[in-house]
């Protein structure tokens, strides 16, 4: 799976599980502010990118993902490192 193809099925379930505009998820903005997530909305998002992409999330690999930027090169870096192993 490309890069392309891992952001665009990211931004995709974030639109549908977290009802936001996809003009609003773009590269820069800041990611918890743009889905509004509190604390249960972070299970919910590691619910689903376990379920997308197939690797484990742990807690602290949120503690540096600020914009939607980190969040993709995040996921992409760990399935990158699935494909690998």
């Amino acid at each position: 799976m490309d890069k392309a193809s891992i952001i665009e099925k990211i931004n995709g379930f974030l639109v549908e599980e977290f009802e936001v505009d996809a003009e609003k998820i773009t590269p820069e903005a800041n990611l918890r502010e743009t889905l509004e997530l509190d604390s249960l909305d972070y299970i919910d998002l590691v619910v689903v990118i376990e379920t997308n992409f197939g690797f484990k999330v742990k807690p602290e690999d949120f503690l540096t993902i600020a914009t939607f930027q980190n969040f993709y090169d995040y996921v992409i870096s760990k399935v990158s490192e699935k494909v690998t192993s």
